[in-house]
């Protein structure tokens, strides 16, 4: 450590101990920034039908009230019928490939959606993805 200190060091000491301002405490930061809202919806258990409603409604009235994030839970496909129908295209039926294309070719939809992402593997993995809103003017 250098013990010769300057006298512009001395000066700025001086000044800065005499002043009266309060320095910000780090400590007892909090952030301005509003937490972000979000809301999850599980479509187990719906038909194909029904869960386009009931996704449509969904994110429709959560960007009403101004929700940033949505988790949407459809499953992974697992335990549905449609391996046992030969008429039926495995992916078609199923939530997790039906629901997402719904709303992508959804036009009032899309108006409110920023964008669509993979769900983290403690919110469902590949059985669930986030949907993140516009704010609302």
């Amino acid at each position: 450590m250098n013990k010769n200190i300057s006298d512009k060091d001395k000066k700025d000491w001086q000044k800065f101990i005499s002043d009266n301002e309060k320095l910000p405490d780090k400590d007892n930061y909090t952030s301005r920034r509003k937490s972000a809202k979000s809301k999850t919806i599980d479509l187990h258990g719906y038909s194909l039908e029904d869960a386009n409603k009931v996704i449509e409604k969904f994110i429709l009235e959560s960007f009403k009230q101004k929700v940033n994030k949505l988790r949407i839970v459809t499953g992974k496909g697992l335990h549905s019928q449609n391996n046992k129908d030969p008429y039926v295209s495995k992916d078609f039926g199923i939530l997790k490939y039906s629901v997402p294309e719904y709303i992508s070719k959804n036009t009032s939809l899309m108006k409110v959606i920023n964008k669509f992402e993979d769900a983290k593997i403690e919110d469902g993995g590949s059985g669930a993805f986030y949907i993140y809103l516009k704010k609302k003017i």
